[in-house]
């Protein structure tokens, strides 16, 4: 390394941190308004069209907001990693409240006690956050892990959590419109029961594919490739 390599590093290093930690903020930002938005209408639409379904993609839309809330506390402190097995633990737990919901409403949808009547609403919601959260999670994901963020890392699962979701509700909403299959949407969400249940155990332990820290900063090679 040159003596000039040497000298502005550190200092290039430190300013693409604090670029990267702000980066999280906004997409954060982005996330928790667009859900809270998306959680009212979801909810509306699904009660005066008795569709549980979009009832439960509401109450998704909340338990993403709690885990991009975490976040968002996470990074407003000065040094973000004091506070990162707390917001882990955060995300962990929404991703089992949402498999947990998943699963009962499934059961329920399956065991033919609850049918989701059509909503040209929940079909429009539903096709808009498809396009959106792919693209938020995306973002998300490739900041945290340039920034070595697991807690970020795992909040843009979530947030593609609630894509898979999206597409599986859009999917039953579109199918029953056409068809009257009202099976299809529960089946799709039992699956994301499951990814839901396998991603939450891995917040849970800390297990996302990131780099640690002190390999951003140079301290030490990672030895990690980027499964990312």
């Amino acid at each position: 390394m040159s003596p000039s390599d040497s000298a502005t590093a550190p200092g290039d290093t430190d300013e693409r941190t604090r670029t990267l930690q702000r980066r999280i903020r906004w997409i954060v930002a982005i996330t928790i308004s667009y859900n809270v938005v998306e959680a009212v209408v979801a909810i509306a639409a699904g009660a005066v069209a008795s569709s549980v379904a979009l009832v439960g993609f509401g109450l998704d839309s909340i338990v993403e907001v709690l885990s991009a809330a975490a976040i968002a506390w996470q990074f407003a402190a000065p040094d973000p990693e004091t506070r990162e097995k707390a917001a882990l633990r955060v995300i962990a737990l929404s991703f089992f409240a949402l498999a947990a919901y998943v699963l009962i409403d499934s059961g329920l949808s399956l065991l033919g006690l609850r049918d989701a009547d059509q909503s040209l609403v929940g079909i429009v919601l539903t096709a808009m956050s498809l396009a959106v959260m792919p693209l938020l999670s995306l973002l998300e994901r490739r900041t945290g892990a340039e920034l070595g963020s697991t807690s970020a890392i795992a909040d843009s699962k979530q947030t593609l959590i609630c894509a898979y979701l999206s597409a599986a509700v859009l999917a039953g909403l579109v199918v029953n419109a056409l068809f009257g299959w009202t099976w299809a949407d529960p089946v799709a969400a039992l699956i994301i029961a499951g990814f839901a249940i396998k991603e939450g155990i891995e917040a849970w332990k800390g297990d996302t594919c990131t780099s640690p820290v002190s390999a951003l900063t140079g301290q030490h090679d990672s030895g990690l490739e980027d499964c990312c």
